[in-house]
């Protein structure tokens, strides 16, 4: 189906350029990867965003760019210092592709950053969308790229659903020539902002007068349950130090990185039962863990436990819920 069957002429897609264009350019948000073009930064935030929110990839970006300022430091960094800094971000695999990639482009490439995004997908963790990003942002290439906020806006202005194909033929035919990088952070923004799953903000939309659905928008399928689980982990501290163990290399989630050990269930023998410390919520994809903070024994009681210094925590690769616990325990600031 064609973007502008009504009206098919490249007039009135480039009035919707125009539009949007305008409109982001008064309207974006000042979000720090916005304000260069160095394709190192402008790939850590893409990455970072993949199933991640902005809330979130701001609290981590500027440090991570402190600890790795450039390519070269990340290609030379271990793999533990970058996913110690990914930490609390989750889906390490995006940090352990980020760094592979990094040490290929500085090996096989010398350092020279790919433009084309033919090249940036031959790259560890980077696909069509991220290398169509990456080259029209940072180099000006006409690439378009489709994500879930370009896909929402596509598919409201065209009135019915689309297959990828299908949406991504759409955003090339639609794309700025002269300007890939800002249309295309265009399109996300107004996606992300205004076009919204739920209740469109039609009213502050500037390509109101191009959309067929108007608001209208069919009803999504119910979204599955999240799962519930209960877990309970043992916290035990001395002056300087912390009792955490490490996940084998060969685990299937998360290997290699240290968390607390979980506490054994009380069978309700004469032992004395632990003392609970607190209790919080932690989610994961779609598990809701309700998890129990119990006071640990003060020598290790399992063979793959160690004693930590808290003067290495920051630098050490925890995973998020390690995280979340000692940062309520005052042991991480």
């Amino acid at each position: 189906m064609d973007l502008f069957a009504r009206n098919p002429a490249e007039a009135a897609r480039r009035r919707f350029r125009e539009r949007l264009l305008r409109w982001y350019r008064r309207h974006r948000r000042g979000l720090p990867w916005r304000h260069t073009r160095d394709p190192y930064r402008i790939w850590l935030s893409e990455i970072m965003l993949q199933q991640t929110r902005v809330a979130a990839v701001l609290a981590h970006y500027g440090e991570f760019l402190r600890r790795f300022p450039n390519l070269r430091t990340l290609a030379a960094a271990r793999q533990s210092s970058v996913l110690a800094a990914w930490s609390g971000l989750g889906y390490y695999a995006r940090a352990r592709g980020l760094h592979a990639a990094a040490k290929e482009i500085v090996r096989k490439r010398r350092g020279r950053f790919p433009r084309r995004a033919e090249e940036l997908r031959a790259l560890p963790g980077i696909g069509r969308y991220t290398a169509a990003a990456i080259s029209s942002i940072a180099f000006g290439e006409p690439e378009a790229l489709v994500d879930g906020n370009v896909a929402r806006v596509l598919e409201r202005i065209t009135g019915a659903p689309a297959t990828q194909r299908g949406l991504w033929s759409q955003a090339e035919t639609l794309l700025s020539r002269r300007h890939p990088g800002d249309f295309n952070q265009a399109m996300m923004e107004l996606g992300a902002t205004v076009c919204l799953p739920g209740a469109p903000r039609c009213d502050r939309c500037p390509v109101f007068a191009f959309c067929r659905t108007r608001g209208a928008t069919p009803r999504p399928a119910a979204l599955p349950r999240s799962k519930k689980k209960q877990v309970a982990f043992s916290l035990a501290a001395r002056k300087d130090a912390v009792l955490l163990i490490r996940r084998a290399p060969g685990a299937s989630l998360m290997p290699r990185m240290w968390e607390l050990p979980q506490a054994p269930p009380h069978n309700g023998g004469p032992s004395k039962k632990p003392a609970v410390l607190f209790r919080l919520r932690h989610s994961i994809t779609d598990t809701d863990y309700q998890v129990t903070v119990l006071r640990g024994a003060a020598r290790a009681g399992r063979a793959d436990a160690s004693w930590v210094r808290l003067s290495r925590l920051p630098r050490l690769p925890l995973t998020g819920l390690a995280r979340k616990i000692l940062r309520r325990s005052n042991l991480l600031v």
